[in-house]
């Protein structure tokens, strides 16, 4: 797998299309940070470590809706292999006037774009949230 964000990225869309409760994904460190992301700003209820059907370590991610439609609305990925997008703190973009977040790799940690720029840093626009 080339792009392991944008596999965990594409699961989440694809169960929310089917109306699934959970998703389970393989585990890294960075998954579980772009998760945390998204819990902190309430995209999703949550996620836990758990272990696929082979005994390989996994993350089951509880999908979040609301009146039977997905909290997430479009998911997109900014930076991918093929072409790595670095923004410095004032580049960072706004989603949709303030209204989704985009997940930015720091230096200072995976973090939304809102606590990067009060964190007064920059760094890979991983994705964006609406």
């Amino acid at each position: 797998m080339n792009d392991p964000i944008g596999d965990m990225l594409t699961r989440i869309r694809n169960s929310q299309l089917r109306g699934k409760s959970t998703v389970m994904t393989p585990a890294s460190k960075l998954r579980a940070w772009v998760l945390d992301v998204l819990q902190s700003e309430g995209y999703i209820r949550g996620y836990e470590s758990a272990t696929d059907e082979r005994g390989h370590p996994a993350l089951e991610i509880s999908l979040k809706y609301y009146e039977g439609e997905p909290v997430i609305r479009e998911l997109k990925r900014v930076s991918k292999p093929g072409r790595r997008v670095y923004m410095g703190v004032n580049d960072i973009p706004s989603v949709r006037q303030g209204l989704g977040v985009s997940i930015v790799s720091t230096p200072k940690g995976v973090m939304s774009d809102a606590n990067a720029r009060a964190a007064n840093v920059g760094g890979e626009v991983l994705c964006t949230v609406f």
